[in-house]
């Protein structure tokens, strides 16, 4: 398999496990406190081919950002750091944005979605890193 087809399939699991991680945040685990926190703007029904395209190119930002440039250095540790500040500096973007500039937007939620950003970016990059290392050892 040449370098490229790796780099494709690290970035699909990084994909697949953000997608996977993200369904159960959303409709299991956080579900309750975004319906507190902000239900009077929650769809009735989310539009997937947006959200589609969200997952799309937030898994490619991390494949890019954090996956690419620690990509022929065995470990995880630097995708992991490197995934973890991309979703910290992206998801607080995001929030942070949102609570100066929208109307009763908790504070609460800013800091569960930073948290989570922090944490879903980081586990899914290194997954696809992890993925990565196994295919090839000595990626250059």
């Amino acid at each position: 398999m040449n370098d490229g087809l790796k780099i494709a399939a690290a970035g699909a699991t990084t994909f697949v496990v953000m997608l996977a991680l993200d369904l159960i945040w959303l409709g299991v685990v956080a579900k309750a406190a975004y319906r507190q926190g902000i239900g009077h703007l929650m769809a009735d029904r989310p539009d997937i081919a947006v959200a589609a395209i969200f997952y799309v190119v937030y898994a490619t930002g991390l494949t890019v950002f954090a996956l690419v440039p620690h990509a022929a250095h065995a470990g995880l540790g630097k995708t992991l750091t490197s995934a973890a500040l991309f979703g910290f500096f992206a998801y607080a973007t995001y929030d942070l944005t949102n609570l100066a500039t929208l109307k009763n937007w908790p504070l609460q939620l800013t800091l569960i979605d930073i948290a989570w950003g922090t944490v879903v970016s980081a586990v899914s990059a290194t997954a696809g890193k992890y993925l990565l290392d196994r295919l090839s050892p000595a990626m250059s």
